[in-house]
């Protein structure tokens, strides 16, 4: 009886741990390629396609509605905007963005 309470509870443990994916002994070898895919789903996101994240001037906080082509406040929180860093590299050194219309 001893016995089968050792294969039951070997059976279970190993069950469970196939269940959480089982990956103890994985490695690391693709880590960079998977931190590669990570940054380029984050830019992806279809929840940062609006004006919150997009525009020239951007609320810290990317509250829905903000953001502006001209320095000034957050009109939900009130929080000053910030220069927004991916909108300056989304156009090139001639002031066009680069659907081709210029600034």
């Amino acid at each position: 009886m001893k016995q089968f309470q050792i294969i039951l509870i070997g059976l279970a443990l190993s069950a469970f741990i196939a269940a959480c994916g089982g990956n103890a002994g994985h490695s690391h070898e693709n880590s960079g390629a998977a931190a590669d895919q990570n940054t380029e789903a984050q830019t992806q996101n279809p929840d940062e396609q609006g004006p919150e994240y997009t525009s020239a001037y951007i609320c810290p906080m990317h509250c829905e509605g903000s953001g502006s082509d001209k320095p000034g406040a957050c009109p939900v929180c009130g929080m000053d905007y910030v220069v927004n860093e991916n909108a300056a590299k989304d156009s090139d050194a001639h002031g066009h963005d680069h659907d081709g219309h210029s600034h």
